[in-house]
């Protein structure tokens, strides 16, 4: 047997490229455009977006929004102002996480104070939330798919101001706990909220940057929570910190206002639902009058099918016992994410105020306040960067540049107090 005969994935592994569903006809049609492929005989023969580029000319897969508007064709495509509306909308929900780290960065200290806690139970009073929003998005999926993305909204945001309103009030520390599972609960249900839905209501030329909005929400939410020490900082600590919980209450009501008023239901959901119409009509308010979106309704429809088949043939299998190409899938995934977490920047960010202080700025002044103002405005324009550069440089090359900067920053960092 042929190497490239043993290494071929079985037809059924959707996670390698195949599915069920694929149509390997012959290609009728204009030629295709090879020349961001390598190989040569891919260049002449197949097209390396197909499900099996070694045997050419199938028919082509991933058509709709997954081609039409991308690539070349992203000057032409004019992103619509409702598209950045509903964007900007869902993108709010990411404000909650950041206002509570920005928050609890100045009202830590002062609660530690108030109630004499300990630095463990000040930790686990950080640190506990991070726990809590994994039990949240591990349940947001369910919910999301049975009564849509708009509900679930304003589900995590009832979650959040239950969680923000016993915080705000508690009086010892296991009711503060208690607000806190809340909190963590509508954090975790709405950061899986926001780039999904931001992703399912943009075309795929502009997804990229928009989907930055859910990040550049959550550090405008951080920014806001230090504005909110300036704004009572110099209230006695027994209010001080209630004051800034409880403003925390505001994002989330206005999300559910945007969510009953402004924005619409996921075209992608409503589809699932057998709900075509109403898909089709949000899905022409996001390209724009005259755009022809029965291909992308096509590739929904497929997409949806090669979920369901890969759901049904592979489930936990498919993670447990992985394939070659899916594993590095998993890699990449899960590896990017606890990255993320991994490189500590939420243990820097809750302890920030008392960094600060080792550092020799006197405590709770205007002068500490200014500053960690001026470090949440420079991690908001960062991203800003970023976001602009992640539809023109690529994810990988922005990826590397940006784990180089942290691992400068962590070395820097640890080495500044010896």
């Amino acid at each position: 047997m042929s190497s490239k005969r043993k290494n071929r994935p079985n037809p059924r592994t959707v996670a390698d490229g195949y599915s069920l569903s694929d149509e390997r006809n012959a290609v009728i049609g204009p030629d295709i455009d090879f020349n961001y492929n390598d190989s040569e005989k891919a260049k002449r023969e197949a097209d390396p977006h197909l499900p099996n580029p070694d045997d050419p000319r199938f028919k082509q897969s991933h058509e709709g929004e997954h081609r039409g508007d991308f690539g070349a064709l992203r000057s032409q495509q004019k992103i619509s102002s409702t598209v950045l509306i509903w964007a900007a909308c869902a993108a709010l929900n990411s404000c909650n996480l950041g206002y509570d780290i920005g928050v609890n960065t100045v009202a830590g200290p002062r609660l530690m104070t108030y109630m004499n806690l300990s630095d463990l139970e000040l930790g686990m009073f950080y640190g506990s939330i991070n726990l809590f929003a994994m039990v949240g998005s591990c349940g947001v999926f369910y919910f999301t798919e049975k009564f849509g993305r708009l509900k679930s909204f304003i589900g995590a945001a009832i979650l959040f101001i239950i969680g923000t309103i016993i915080q705000s009030s508690a009086g010892n520390y296991p009711c503060l706990m208690v607000g806190r599972v809340f909190v963590g609960l509508g954090v975790g249900c709405g950061l899986c909220l926001d780039p999904m839905y931001i992703a399912e209501i943009t075309p795929a030329a502009n997804r990229g940057e928009i989907v930055t909005w859910s990040e550049i929400a959550l550090n405008i939410g951080i920014t806001l929570g230090f504005c909110a020490g300036l704004v009572f900082g110099s209230l006695d600590d027994s209010i001080s910190w209630r004051l800034m919980f409880s403003a925390g209450v505001i994002m989330p009501i206005i999300v559910i206002f945007l969510a009953y008023f402004v924005m619409a239901e996921s075209p992608r959901w409503l589809i699932s639902k057998g709900k075509d119409e109403k898909g089709r009509r949000i899905l022409q308010k996001v390209y724009g009058k005259g755009y022809d979106i029965s291909p992308i309704v096509l590739d929904i429809k497929e997409s949806l099918e090669r979920e369901s088949i890969s759901g049904k043939s592979m489930g936990w299998d498919a993670v447990i016992f992985p394939s070659p190409a899916y594993r590095r899938m998993l890699l990449v995934g899960i590896g990017a994410a606890v990255a993320q977490q991994a490189v500590g920047i939420e243990a820097i960010q809750y302890y920030l105020e008392i960094i600060l202080k080792e550092a020799g700025l006197e405590e709770r002044s205007l002068k500490m306040s200014l500053i960690l103002i001026g470090l949440g405005l420079l991690k908001l324009l960062a991203i800003v960067i970023g976001g602009k550069l992640f539809d023109r440089m690529g994810r990988r090359p922005i990826l590397f540049i940006s784990l180089c900067g942290v691992a400068g920053a962590l070395f820097f960092l640890s080495f500044n107090f010896f």
